[in-house]
């Protein structure tokens, strides 16, 4: 039997490093979303277990699911 693919969802970060230099991280399209990090990789590592935890917790309560972005990276000369 082979195994389902498994499919990923993307969603925006956002990270910041507050006023004790710890770096926050939070999901613009998931309120309340959010975790923090020694460094950079921590926050963006607890992050994606927030997120996962966040969709667990919609799908278990019966609520929508945001849907992932979709965005395209444009480089301009100035």
């Amino acid at each position: 039997m082979l195994a389902q693919p498994t499919s990923y969802m993307k969603y925006r970060v956002v990270i910041e490093v507050d006023e004790d230099g710890m770096y926050v991280a939070s999901v613009p399209s998931l309120p309340g979303c959010i975790s923090q990090g020694r460094t950079r990789e921590e926050a963006l590592k607890n992050i994606q277990d927030a997120i996962k935890g966040y969709l667990e917790s919609l799908k278990k309560h019966g609520e929508p699911i945001p849907p992932p972005i979709e965005e395209e990276v444009v480089e301009v000369h100035a």
